[in-house]
């Protein structure tokens, strides 16, 4: 087979942008609801200035993903039915700071300023420590979903986004995955976090007291061998994220209640720990990705992933002549999923047809081992595009190549 040289424009038009106009860095809209300042307990005003609240987080709510949710009533007034699973009304702790609107956010930072990173979930959550560990020093912004963290980035709320999309037990976020669609944002780097489950409860309870622990469905699953082994055959329920269990607790004064959270979680909401490390596999790590609203320029001086995603109008029957792509460049592939889509349409980012919903019976997802700067990965991907119907580079970025090992706690 010959290798294809690729022209130019046909390998610009595999990564989708779009500029954004400087109106739309200054008018963030109705993206946000509200955000809510944590750097002080006594704060009584709201400044504007940057100074103001350079180290505050803020917890975004967004308008435009909220969904109609099915009024469906359970056995447990305090629980209601989200995404599938049940979630907690969470009360809030007296000492949280008060909302700020709109108008108090200033723009993104310039260069050689701090920057802001938006994650799901609440402080104490792992996302935030997958955040630090991708940019040490930087403006930790905890948002409710994880649509609402790729509009703080489209919108110049966030410089960057730090997401999980693979754990080594519970495998792919598929949410992330079907966002990544969606949005213009490019995966421009990668961060893996070993995961440190711990049991824990307020201060004086006892595990003979609990009726039932509450955490993200992950790390219930992660965890469910350990809790019997401790004798905890109690109610397991699920909610949004782990350390927002942990608050929730704190918050109710629950002392039949348990939570699955981190070591960091229980000193930010004052809760012991009752179990340390309760995870099923010491090797339990999950894989976060870096986004941003520009791509990266890919290098050739170190090991780089790229990730992409293909989709063709029959199927799955297109599937061997992509992957014998790689093969015959003996290119590696770290990661091939499918996500099936069938007879029901998918709204994709496509610079051909914007906006617009198409039938795929399903999606690809491929991660392989080669930078894009690579002539290798170049004709790869140029013959991978006549085979296909849809083709997105999501992001070329350096690899994760940090030694771990398993988490003794925080």
């Amino acid at each position: 087979m010959q290798a294809l040289s690729p022209s130019p424009t046909s390998l610009k038009s595999l990564f989708k942008t779009r500029p954004l106009s400087h109106t739309s860095r200054l008018t963030p809209r109705l993206a946000v609801q509200c955000v809510y300042r944590f750097d002080s307990g006594n704060f009584t005003g709201v400044g504007s200035s940057r100074a103001d609240w350079q180290s505050s987080c803020a917890i975004l709510a967004s308008k435009v993903v909220s969904q109609q949710q099915d009024t469906e009533k359970t056995g447990n007034a305090d629980l209601t039915s989200v995404n599938g699973h049940k979630t907690l009304d969470l009360v809030p702790i007296e000492n949280l700071p008060k909302p700020l609107t709109i108008t108090d956010l200033s723009p993104a930072p310039m260069h050689g300023a701090q920057l802001r990173v938006a994650y799901q979930g609440v402080p104490g959550a792992y996302s935030e420590a997958a955040a630090g560990k991708a940019y040490p020093n930087c403006e930790a912004i905890p948002c409710d979903q994880f649509e609402v963290a790729f509009q703080a980035v489209e919108l110049w709320i966030a410089d960057r986004a730090v997401l999980p999309v693979e754990n080594s037990l519970g495998g792919s976020i598929h949410r992330n995955y079907d966002l990544l669609l969606r949005h213009r944002l490019h995966i421009v780097g990668e961060v893996q976090l070993p995961v440190h489950h711990c049991l824990l409860a307020l201060p004086g309870v006892r595990k003979e007291y609990l009726n039932r622990v509450i955490s993200h469905p992950q790390a219930l699953a992660q965890c469910e061998h350990t809790l019997t082994q401790l004798g905890l055959n109690v109610a397991r329920e699920a909610v949004d994220d782990t350390a927002g269990a942990a608050e929730f607790v704190a918050a109710n004064n629950l002392r039949d209640t348990a939570a699955i959270a981190s070591a960091r979680a229980a000193d930010l909401y004052g809760l012991q720990i009752l179990a340390d490390g309760i995870q099923d596999d010491s090797s339990n790590v999950t894989r976060f990705v870096m986004l941003a609203r520009e791509p990266i320029i890919p290098r050739t001086d170190r090991p780089f992933k790229t990730s992409i995603v293909f989709a063709h109008d029959k199927g799955t029957s297109v599937l061997f002549k992509v992957l014998s792509a790689f093969a015959f460049r003996n290119i590696s592939l770290t990661k091939i999923e499918s996500r099936p889509h069938r007879n029901r349409p998918i709204r994709l980012v496509d610079d051909a047809n914007v906006g617009t919903a198409k039938h795929f019976e399903y999606m690809f997802y491929i991660d392989f081992e080669a930078s894009m700067a690579e002539v290798r990965a170049q004709n790869a991907l140029a013959e991978v595009q006549e085979f296909t119907s849809f083709l997105r580079v999501l992001g070329s970025y350096p690899m994760d190549m940090t030694p771990w090992c398993p988490s003794r706690g925080d």
